[in-house]
């Protein structure tokens, strides 16, 4: 019962991870505009996410261009675009097989063993999906931050982490969590004796000394 109780929460947990990391890769918000030295009062606040720019007036418009062309863009966002669809596919994927070996379904055949490794099995590819979107994440928030503190990059240009990395960030950490929870559930193999039970034994024995008298 502890054992279909940890698999329900693992995937839970990996479920709202997947929403979170789908969320964190469409939105703009994964780095927007530093407000420092000269540029503390301006009119416009300045977005970057993996897909799109854009650009929030002070008046309350939003104008939003997404990339024109893959080839334009930095290596390093591109990397991160690749590692995030991946991780989400994987982790969807992973979800699919984890349900499949779970106590409370009834897909995947009646041998508890059997389903058991299953589930681990989908925790296991939860677990490769959210750590290529840790990945992910890290290695854009350590170009946000090296640019930050690079001397010869302009103070208007300067950007800090925004609201759609930590989404993605939390998403990944769910999903790593629910992965490891399904991948420990998987039961040890009963050990069976070698030799017969002491009361059998002695029941036999009897059996047969009866036979003879």
């Amino acid at each position: 019962m502890a054992n279909s109780g940890i698999q329900l929460l693992g995937f839970f947990l990996s479920l709202v991870g997947i929403v979170g990391l789908i969320v964190g890769t469409i939105l703009p918000q994964w780095k927007m505009s530093a407000y420092i030295g000269d540029n503390i009062i301006t009119a416009v606040a300045m977005y970057q996410g993996l897909w799109m720019s854009c650009a929030f007036q002070s008046t309350g418009q939003l104008q939003c261009k997404i990339y024109d062309s893959i080839l334009q863009l930095d290596s390093a966002l591109q990397a991160t675009r690749a590692l995030m669809i991946v991780g989400i596919i994987v982790s969807i994927a992973g979800l699919g097989v984890a349900c499949m070996g779970m106590k409370c379904t009834t897909c995947g055949g009646s041998d508890k063993l059997r389903k058991s490794r299953v589930a681990m099995t989908g925790g296991i590819i939860l677990l490769v999906g959210g750590l290529c979107a840790i990945v992910a994440c890290s290695w854009f928030a350590h170009n946000v931050i090296r640019a930050f503190y690079n001397p010869y990059t302009p103070v208007n240009t300067k950007f800090e982490f925004g609201a759609a990395i930590f989404i993605a960030w939390g998403g990944s950490l769910l999903d790593v969590l629910g992965g490891a929870m399904l991948a420990a559930s998987c039961p040890t193999k009963k050990q069976v004796s070698k030799y017969p039970p002491i009361g059998g034994s002695r029941s036999g024995a009897a059996a047969s000394t009866k036979e003879y008298v």
